[in-house]
Formats: C-alpha cells, sequence, structure tokens
C-alpha cells in the first residue's frame, strides 16, 4: 500500500473490519523484507556449503 488517503482507509476499515486491514498493511510492508531474507539465507546456506 502506497501513501493512501484517509478516507480510502477509512472505507477499508469499515468494509473488512480493522484486524482485516491490519493484516493487509502488514503483508505489504514486510514482503519485500521476507523476500530479502529469504534471499539472505540462501547465500548463507550457499556459502556454508561450500566450506564443507
Amino acid at each position: 500500500m502506497e501513501e493512501t488517503s484517509i478516507p480510502a482507509l477509512m472505507t477499508l476499515v469499515s468494509d473488512l473490519g480493522f484486524p482485516v486491514v491490519l493484516v493487509l498493511y502488514l503483508l505489504f510492508r514486510f514482503e519485500k523484507r521476507i523476500t530479502t531474507l529469504a534471499i539472505a539465507i540462501d547465500n548463507l546456506k550457499d556459502a556454508i556449503s561450500r566450506d564443507r
């Protein structure tokens, strides 16, 4: 979710409910971080397997 206006957020909250809106916000916000962590874990796994 990019910069979203307050009325649009209020509409989502009233239509879907606060917990659903919160989960969607957190999912979109942390998606990039999760992808970056997955890449780092793969790189670490490769580095460890090369050292053995």
